[in-house]
């Protein structure tokens, strides 16, 4: 395999900035796509799996050729998400580290026009936006000058159209010279792909595909498991996590309502996860996404539209609580693992009705499905008890720090002999696994008990004898400005009372302060237990307010 600097496609500096930040040998789509646009002025549609180094394969040619001479946009990339849309300014950027002239600037919807207007008057030779936002500063405001746009990158052009921007993109094309150079770059080749590419592209049309078209990843393991009813499948997902201890995945799901649901089941049962959809601000949703990022978050609860611009390389498991109506669909969601030359898993929890649209998919994008059964408690608690004691074993001590607090250690549990200790030791970490799946019942998943799952935002307590003899409402000093969700609450109060089951009631959150409900009996330790939380650095101050 040849790399960057044997290919001799760049200029020396951009070959030592690539060696810099890591990147030695180029991708098959990058090893296509980088010579022909270095050479050719032809429109190109550029086909290959996402996680495949699409970005760079247009990004870096760009950049070779911008010149920085001329103080206008001479390259538009559009994309149909904000979160794409960072993500693909952030890796040009990235890019083009060795030459800090050229200029790039971001334009998406959510924050501040006035801020990105600014930003207009000054020198810029890359534009990255997204359709509405780029109508809004050129038709409205009259703010964008598209005159010396040479290159026109459409990325996930299809996601575009599917999300209703066709007259956007339309109005946008219109406005741009007639002598320039179309990329289109996609994952699959859909229905809307062929309509973009007969509206916008110029022939004659050169086509590069990697691999084949509506092909999933290589890399990636497809499996099912099969419900016989809709309320059982945040059993099997949960059985699902609990037998991969390592798992760190998206959890896609058809309805925003639904990812709020399934990401309050699991802060309940003592995971880190949150939801992303449609209706969190631009603050939230990258709040969200930093933490996944970070793996301070071990899910994220999404819809296919608010998970655009994921660009994470170590994602193990992409799981379909509910499965999409079409396989390009699920090719976008499957390939968000597997990526980076990694092995990833793509679990379908599907009812036995939905068997047929699971064969579709197998012919559709060439891949087998295994049927996988449903895991046993005793399965997954061997499994737990293993990957903890692997944990015991890797775990490095500092000795130096734990030496002066050894004596009094050991002075505490000289009664305890050493049999007696790893039992101990060992249910502080493994004891929810056993309690929980102990009196489970595993020839076929149990209905899921709702009186588990009554803390969540909205959840009816008409059962209950009295509201006001039974809740206690609480004030919190911190609101949506400080990036705090109902789930977010939620979460605060698990830890406070260390994931005890509690009944929440309403929950009301502003933008400075939020109020909550939650029974009287764990009021207290509510007090107490969140009092002690930073949130984003910020104290909380917690009061009763009846």
């Amino acid at each position: 395999m040849k790399t960057f600097k044997e290919y001799n496609f760049f200029d020396k500096k951009i070959i030592q900035n690539l060696e810099k930040i890591g990147f030695k040998y180029p991708t098959p789509i990058q090893e296509k796509v980088i010579p022909f646009l270095l050479k050719s002025e032809k429109d190109v549609i550029a086909l290959s799996q996402t996680g495949t180094g699409k970005t760079a394969a247009f990004g870096l040619p760009i950049i070779q050729k911008i010149n920085i001479k001329i103080p206008f946009p001479q390259a538009l990339v559009l994309c149909p998400t904000r979160e794409l849309c960072i993500q693909i300014t952030r890796d040009i950027s990235r890019f083009s580290q060795h030459n800090p002239l050229i200029k790039i600037i971001s334009l998406y919807g959510g924050v501040s026009i006035d801020i990105q207007i600014k930003s207009l008057k000054k020198e810029n030779h890359i534009i990255v936006g997204t359709p509405g936002r780029l109508v809004d500063l050129l038709i409205k405001r009259k703010k964008l000058n598209f005159d010396k746009i040479k290159y026109l990158v459409l990325d996930e052009a299809d996601e575009m159209l599917n999300m209703g921007f066709k007259e956007e993109l339309d109005i946008i094309i219109k406005k741009l010279p007639k002598k320039r150079q179309s990329l289109l770059f996609s994952a699959t080749m859909s229905k809307y792909m062929n309509e973009i590419a007969r509206n916008y592209l110029k022939s004659p049309i050169e086509e590069i595909i990697t691999g084949k078209k509506n092909i999933a990843s290589e890399n990636v393991k497809h499996i099912y498991y099969t419900v016989d009813s809709k309320n059982k499948k945040y059993l099997v997902l949960k059985r699902i996590v609990d037998i991969n201890p390592n798992i760190y995945g998206i959890i896609f799901c058809s309805t925003k309502k639904e990812t709020q649901e399934i990401a309050g089941y699991l802060i309940k049962d003592g995971y880190h996860a949150d939801a992303l959809h449609g209706d969190l601000s631009q603050l939230q949703r990258e709040s969200v996404m930093n933490k996944f990022r970070n793996k301070n978050l071990q899910f994220i609860v999404a819809t296919d539209v608010a998970s655009r611009g994921l660009d994470i390389n170590n994602i193990t498991h992409i799981i379909n609580y509910s499965i999409p109506k079409e396989s390009e669909i699920y090719v976008h969601r499957s390939g968000r693992t597997g990526r980076a030359g990694n092995q990833g898993i793509s679990v379908c929890i599907i009812h036995s009705r939905e068997y047929k649209n699971l064969k579709e998919f197998e012919k559709k994008i060439g891949k087998y499905f295994n049927r996988v059964m449903i895991p046993t408690g005793k399965e997954i608690c061997e499994k737990q008890l293993l990957h903890f004691i692997e944990k015991v074993k890797k775990v490095v001590i500092d000795e130096i720090s734990m030496k002066k607090f050894l004596p009094e250690i050991q002075k505490e549990l000289e009664l305890f002999n050493k049999e007696e200790l790893i039992k101990r030791f060992s249910w502080i970490e493994f004891n929810r696994f056993i309690t929980y799946y102990k009196d489970s019942k595993d020839e076929a998943p149990i209905k899921i008990n709702h009186h588990r799952f009554n803390n969540l935002p909205y959840r009816k307590t008409s059962h209950l004898k009295s509201k006001k003899e039974y809740f206690s409402k609480l004030f919190l000093n911190i609101g949506y400005k400080d990036n705090l969700t109902k789930l977010g609450l939620i979460n605060l109060i698990n830890k406070a009372v260390n994931h005890s089951r509690i009944n929440i009631g309403h929950i009301e959150i502003s933008s400075n302060f939020s109020l909550f409900e939650v029974e009287k009996r764990y009021r207290n330790k509510i007090l107490i237990g969140i009092s002690r939380i930073n949130h984003f650095g910020k104290p909380i101050s917690i009061e009763i307010k009846n």
